[in-house]
């Protein structure tokens, strides 16, 4: 059935999203300690999450985790449940559940042959094969093909007379929903068996609004050194370890290339005045009205990445340029960089490459040490927990610091450089370096020096977006650092459960 559209965008930008009604765990739902999560001995001292935060847990508390894991059972559990939750120091284990009470929806323009591919493998995954499925048209130059695809395989078929957009395409799909839950797919994905089920079971938790897959990319025959390097560093693919999605953190966002949403807490849907970002904004305003976000890596999809080299640049500084958006919507929330002032002093005095420069950076990293050692007294060593916990911090922050420099910041950096060979000498170094590093860390099977090349273009790419955005935008909000308030880091926190 093919519906026309009557297209009223909708209201989203500053307003709040609705509060969730109840965010207690119910009975029944459990917990468990994440991978890396560190423990001291006696059990009652917990570090980890992303970023890292430190919970002192009461004796009784300590007691229901001895096993690495436990199951709600009052509101005392239930209170210590969500806060273990909130930091990801340990992640939710929900029971499975049915596929049931869910919309799909899949905003498209003209692709016949991807919808094809999609409904196709929507069909043939016995859970998702009965689903109401809603395929939004948004302004085709050829409808008649994809109302073709559409009705071969039982989808109701909405259509926008002109191009709106993907954030206005979700939003009518959004609207004409009538289940609890809607899965928003792109048309370029491919969901593998068992996904959706997958992603339904974290709604056990009420306060969880948005659940996402991990996006991987789809095989193809002969890859060349793009496919290769997007298999490994795809803006969309947001790794293998599971965990909230929170603003200023290692997951700060989620793609909407597949995500399932709580239609109650979505509101309005998307700010159909970004043709780019409208995913991140999304997340960040659920965030702020209290709703739990859901990264779920063992839910994946298959995605075809652009590997034409003129494509990729152009949507690597597509992306780029919704910096300057979301940062004037949410200030301070996009960082390109966030540290503590003691540790950004240390960076620099240590780049001064002298010896009595490296000596005062040596010192205020030992200063912290101690610091942090007296907030934790009760760890099993608090010397070597400060020590170690200073360096990884100092080591975070001189890595965002060389990100920003082949980023964010890099016409800055490459304009220092031509006026300072010391500063070229300082950049190319540093490029080749944060390369390197990445082509260690990611795995892929490039070639060393293969992988820097990339990267590098893809870091001079969406910087020359972001500040394209940021002259548009006529704001310097998406290339100012965000300084921590404490000069002690947050870790230190030390919150009591």
């Amino acid at each position: 059935m093919t519906t026309p559209a009557h297209h009223t965008p909708a209201p989203t930008r500053g307003i709040r999203l609705p509060a969730p009604p109840d965010a207690a765990l119910p009975a029944g739902f459990t917990v468990e300690l994440a991978t890396g999560t560190r423990r001291s001995k006696d059990g009652r001292l917990l570090l980890g999450g992303a970023p890292p935060r430190l919970l002192r847990l009461t004796a009784s508390a300590a007691r229901r985790l001895d096993g690495g894991r436990f199951t709600v059972t009052d509101p005392a559990s239930g209170l210590l449940a969500r806060r273990l939750l909130d930091t990801g120091i340990a992640h939710p284990r929900p029971t499975p559940v049915p596929v049931s009470d869910t919309t799909v929806v899949i905003p498209i323009r003209d692709r016949a042959g991807q919808l094809y591919r999609l409904l196709t493998a929507l069909r043939a995954d016995p859970p998702t094969s009965r689903l109401p499925v809603l395929v939004v048209d948004d302004g085709s130059t050829d409808p008649a093909a994809l109302a073709r695809v559409a009705r071969a395989h039982g989808a109701e078929l909405l259509t926008h007379p002109r191009n709106l957009g993907p954030a206005a395409a979700r939003n009518t799909g959004l609207r004409h929903a009538r289940t609890p839950y809607v899965a928003f797919c792109d048309s370029d994905v491919v969901p593998e068996p068992g996904w959706l089920a997958v992603l339904l079971a974290q709604f056990a938790d009420p306060a969880v609004a948005l659940a996402a897959p991990r996006v991987v990319a789809l095989p193809v025959p002969a890859p060349g050194l793009l496919d290769r390097y997007e298999e490994m560093r795809s803006p969309l693919d947001m790794g293998v370890r599971e965990g909230p999605v929170v603003p200023v953190s290692a997951l700060s966002y989620v793609p909407s290339a597949t995500i399932v949403v709580r239609r109650a807490a979505a509101g309005a849907g998307f700010d159909e005045s970004m043709r780019v970002g409208e995913d991140v904004d999304l997340c960040m305003r659920l965030h702020e009205a209290g709703w739990r976000l859901r990264y779920v890596p063992t839910a994946r999809v298959g995605h075809r990445h652009r590997t034409d080299l003129r494509n990729w640049l152009a949507q690597r500084v597509a992306y780029g340029t919704g910096a300057a958006g979301l940062a004037l919507r949410h200030p301070g929330q996009v960082p390109p960089l966030y540290a503590a002032p003691w540790s950004l002093a240390a960076c620099a005095l240590a780049l001064r490459g002298r010896p009595g420069p490296a000596a005062v950076a040596a010192a205020l990293t030992a200063v912290t040490a101690v610091r942090v050692a007296r907030r934790m007294p009760d760890a099993d060593s608090p010397p070597l927990a400060g020590a170690l916990l200073s360096l990884a911090a100092l080591r975070g922050t001189a890595e965002q610091l060389l990100r920003c420099a082949t980023r964010h910041h890099w016409p800055v950096a490459v304009t220092a450089a031509v006026a300072s060979s010391r500063v070229r000498h300082i950049l190319i170094a540093a490029a080749v370096a944060e390369g390197l590093v990445d082509h260690r860390r990611s795995g892929t099977s490039l070639a060393p020096l293969a992988h820097v090349a990339i990267r590098r273009l893809d870091d001079l790419a969406y910087g020359w977006g972001v500040w394209q955005g940021a002259v548009r935008h006529r704001t310097t909000a998406p290339l100012r650092p965000r300084i921590a308030r404490r000069v002690v880091s947050r870790w230190t926190a030390g919150d009591r459960f």
